[in-house]
């Protein structure tokens, strides 16, 4: 019998809509900016270069209506609508065609950011950890089965802060598609079940301060909601 120093931490999961069953995560990938006009609304060409992957930890999930803390450390916190993919078997190094059958399901996401953080990292060429991946940055609503929902390529991905929409857009505007984002991940380490891609966010994205109440939707995978708390 295995001793430990401490008691483990319990897994992360997150719900499988309509079931009691729960999935169980395991790393957090992110696709940086995946939708041509939010590149541009962040300064940058959004021309077809491969895309860039950052990561968030497994216990930075949230699940849908929960309160948020305003974060510490930031004057900037912006939400991000996200696709999220969850896979469910082992690869790598597979091609698009292929990489479909690994996904288990699909689920509504929001990549919670301390911008400020994030943009000073980014000109003094640093990591973007401390603005990306803190406590409670990964919102994660329920996870549909493929076997129910299938591959959405496209349909309506929408935010509103307080019933006022602030992005607007369609999953078809992905620069890399979904079967493109895990073919190239797992050539670069093996996807293993348990891990969740978020896809990249469209233009619009905003601050949220105390007291908003933020609503993600995407088509076929219904809503995810969000509320800012006082500050930490």
């Amino acid at each position: 019998m295995t001793e430990y120093t401490f008691q483990p931490h319990p897994h992360i999961t997150v719900p499988v809509a309509g079931s009691a069953q729960q999935f169980p995560v395991r790393r957090i990938f992110c696709v940086g900016r995946n939708y041509a006009e939010h590149a541009r609304e962040m300064g940058f060409d959004p021309n077809r270069e491969p895309p860039f992957f950052f990561t968030k930890p497994a216990d930075a999930v949230v699940h849908d209506g929960a309160t948020i803390p305003y974060p510490t450390l930031t004057e900037n916190f912006h939400y991000e609508a996200e696709l999220v993919v969850a896979i469910g078997k082992e690869g790598r190094n597979l091609s698009v065609e292929e990489s479909l059958s690994y996904i288990w399901g699909y689920a509504v996401g929001n990549d919670l950011t301390r911008r400020d953080i994030q943009i000073q990292a980014r000109e003094k060429g640093r990591p973007w950890d401390w603005g990306k991946a803190f406590d409670r940055s990964a919102v994660i609503g329920p996870i549909h089965p493929v076997a129910e929902v299938g591959h959405p390529a496209k349909g309506s991905i929408r935010l509103a802060v307080n019933d006022t929409v602030k992005q607007d857009a369609d999953l078809s505007e992905l620069i890399w598609s979904v079967p493109e984002i895990i073919s190239i991940l797992s050539h670069s380490m093996t996807i293993k079940p348990g891990d969740l891609i978020m896809t990249g966010t469209p233009a619009g994205v905003g601050p949220l301060v105390p007291g908003d109440v933020c609503v993600v939707s995407i088509d076929g995978l219904g809503n995810l909601t969000t509320k800012i708390g006082p500050r930490e």
